[in-house]
């Protein structure tokens, strides 16, 4: 008797998915995971939700820069407005900002100029300079810059002299002073020398005392080089004068010239704030010399990098020895940090002064992705040239495995919440806007937006992009209409080696009136989107959508829509047959 091939037989599935995770960029992936999303949001975890609608807060034509403080700082045009109104801070250069806080004042890099948020009639530049013309008067003095009356300069010390009467000795280099108490003389420990101009008034408005300043162009070279400003002073009716530390070899003289006197801030790669300092790095060509140094500027003054008195408020610099270029600078946990792509270098402030580098041999940032630099509930995330990475004090972990083996550049991120969003560049130029999902360890892509910068002042995000300031999380501007979205499955029925297809779908979800929701599948990689029906409705329910059988070996499911949706539940049946095509 023949025997007949034996069929399987056909029997049905019912699965249903009700906890939704994100956004997975791979060939296969998890339950309730999707390939591809756009206007997607975690907002609503566990259910599948579209975003919310962003608001139009302003239009902009040349975006520099941004930062919230007290209120939101942004710079356009080359001009500085600050919680909606312009400022006197104008004719900035062109191109992307640094804007660091400190204080109540903001400071603007590369431009080193500053802006006193409490008092908007003091800005200005944080670097100073004088070059005087005409008479120059020296003289030694006390360090409140009044003269000493009567000097005598000579080699031996003068006979009968007066109590309090003062001798310069010529023989030894040094200033004395008589004491008829004692009937001797006594050294003045600290000479210090006043220079005079002939100007009026501006070297007040430029310096302060304890300024750290360069002098050159004296005729003297003693007054030449580095000081600090133990007195200034003068006016509209009187010379400007400066008191520095120094012995001249004469009481008083007068000379024609031209004396420069200047304050500097270097010329940083990265900027950051923490510890009531701002903190540096650079690594190239500065002043003629090659640099590869960290800095920080005097204790709670912004103006001041060469600062050194030996007292634990000095300005501080160090030399570092790792290679390459700096790529960025960032405040963890009220420590300085900087970055190059494969080192990460911690300053540990020292109240004494006495500041400690520490160095990391790990994933440091990508170069181009400093603005990446994010802190997200105590973790600090960043872009490496790898991936996206979570830093918290030892060895960063890298958080980015679901976007794929795409490429990525070009990073700048913000924070809501718990929420990090970052926008990067793929290897084909486009940018994407993605959001990390921190509590919950979920990715969601949200659209093509190449953002600028962030920044987060209250329960808003800001996105500065090429052309507008937007509001993400729609608290102020102008709403947007209803927001288009999709999301797109993975490759699903890999775990049946056998034919199967489709015959139906349950949708639990709520929509809002005037809201739609598409639903396609694509069988067996063809391309080829197959638009299964649509569906509209107002609030929750659920939606039997009925599939024309195909029999495949895979499909991917494709949920597309606009207006404000969420999706409690999808349930596929599944109908397995034989392995016979």
């Amino acid at each position: 008797m023949a025997l007949l091939p034996k069929m399987d037989y056909e029997y049905n599935e019912r699965s249903v998915t009700d906890v939704f995770a994100g956004y997975e960029h791979r060939l296969k992936i998890g339950d309730g995971a999707f390939f591809d999303t756009e206007n997607m949001s975690t907002a609503a975890w566990p259910l599948l939700a579209a975003r919310r609608k962003r608001g139009l807060v302003r239009k902009l034509s040349a975006p520099g820069g941004i930062l919230a403080k007290e209120k939101l700082a942004l710079i356009e045009g080359g001009r500085l407005i600050y919680g909606g109104e312009e400022t006197g801070v104008k004719g900035l250069a062109e191109g992307e900002k640094q804007l660091v806080s400190m204080g109540a004042c903001l400071c603007i890099f590369p431009d080193k100029v500053y802006f006193n948020t409490a008092e908007p009639t003091d800005f200005g530049s944080m670097e100073a300079e004088y070059r005087s013309h005409g008479r120059v008067r020296y003289s030694l003095c006390r360090i409140d810059g009044t003269d000493y009356e009567g000097v005598t300069v000579s080699p031996e010390a003068p006979a009968d002299p007066v109590n309090a009467a003062t001798w310069l000795d010529e023989k030894n280099g040094r200033l004395l002073e008589w004491s008829a108490a004692s009937e001797e003389w006594t050294e003045i420990p600290t000479v210090y020398t006043r220079v005079e101009f002939d100007s009026c008034g501006i070297v007040p408005r430029r310096f302060r005392a304890n300024d750290g300043v360069t002098i050159s162009g004296a005729d003297l070279e003693r007054v030449n080089g580095s000081h600090i400003l133990s007195a200034v002073g003068g006016g509209e009716s009187a010379p400007d004068y400066i008191v520095t530390a120094g012995l001249l070899t004469e009481a008083v003289t007068q000379t024609e010239g031209s004396v420069v006197l200047s304050r500097r801030v270097p010329d940083l790669d990265y900027v950051c704030e923490a510890k009531n300092r701002l903190w540096g790095c650079k690594y190239g060509t500065m002043d003629g010399e090659s640099v590869n140094a960290l800095y920080c500027c005097a204790l709670g003054d912004f103006r001041n990098w060469e600062q050194f008195a030996g007292l634990s408020t000095d300005s501080w610099r160090a030399s570092v020895g790792s290679d390459g270029p700096w790529t960025g600078a960032v405040n963890y946990l009220g420590c300085p940090m900087f970055f190059k792509e494969n080192r990460i270098h911690r300053v540990s402030v020292s109240a004494a002064g006495a500041h400690q580098v520490s160095e990391t041999v790990c994933r440091g940032v990508q170069e181009g992705c400093w603005k990446s630099l994010q802190v997200v509930n105590e973790t600090l995330f960043y872009k490496s040239r790898a991936d996206v990475c979570a830093y918290q004090g030892s060895f960063p972990e890298s958080v980015s495995d679901a976007l794929g083996d795409e490429s990525y550049s070009d990073a700048a991120a913000g924070s809501s919440g718990d929420r990090y969003y970052i926008s990067m560049k793929d290897a084909a130029g486009r940018f994407q806007l993605f959001v990390f999902d921190g509590k919950r360890g979920l990715w969601m892509r949200e659209d093509s937006t190449h953002v600028l910068r962030f920044a987060a002042l209250g329960d808003e995000l800001y996105a500065m992009t090429e052309n507008a300031l937007w509001a993400l999380n729609g608290t102020e501007g102008e709403p947007e209409p209803f927001v288009a979205w999709y999301a797109e499955s993975g490759m699903q029925g890999y775990e049946y080696p056998d034919r199967k297809y489709i015959s139906r779908f349950n949708l639990r979800l709520w929509m809002e009136e005037g809201a739609a929701c598409d639903v396609y599948l694509r069988y067996d990689s063809s391309g080829e989107w197959v638009h299964q029906g649509r569906i509209r409705r107002k609030g929750t329910g659920t939606v039997t959508l009925p599939v024309r059988p195909r029999r495949c070996d895979h499909f991917q499911l494709r949920l597309a829509g606009r207006g404000d949706v969420k999706l409690y539940s999808i349930a596929k049946i599944l109908s397995i047959g034989s392995d016979v095509g």
